[in-house]
């Protein structure tokens, strides 16, 4: 049991850095031609929609359903209200770079989005079986 989450944390800690890295991607050009919030939005909505596929195909082994499609922004909306807030945080009070502060910003996000993203990925059998 304590294997299987174990596995699961890793594999969505290694979805999680190539989320990051599509989301930064995106974020970038996106930066040239919006505000940064603005791009901040729409980067989290692309890197989000890979998300979903990469964690239900590797880290839940799990089907992708329009169902499960339709909730996982949820695991999502923790981790965008914390690194939205966090972007804000760190860009207007305490005046880093926009470049930057997304990367800061997502490190505490990563528990909370484990925790909601199992929640929703995982039929009601399997998280029995594993907690």
């Amino acid at each position: 049991m304590a294997g299987r989450t174990n596995r699961q944390l890793i594999t969505f800690a290694v979805i999680g850095v190539l989320n990051t890295g599509t989301y930064y991607c995106a974020y970038l050009p996106l930066l040239t031609l919006v505000p940064y919030l603005v791009a901040h939005i729409l980067a989290t909505s692309i890197s989000m929609t890979g998300s979903f596929f990469l964690n239900a195909r590797f880290t839940y082994r799990t089907r992708p359903t329009l169902r499960k499609f339709l909730l996982f922004p949820l695991t999502n909306a923790a981790n965008f209200l914390i690194t939205t807030a966090g972007v804000y945080v760190l860009v207007d009070l305490l005046h880093l770079s926009s470049r930057w502060a997304p990367l800061l910003a997502s490190l505490g996000a990563i528990p909370v989005t484990f925790a909601v993203s199992r929640r929703i990925m995982l039929p009601k059998a399997d998280q029995a079986r594993i907690a």
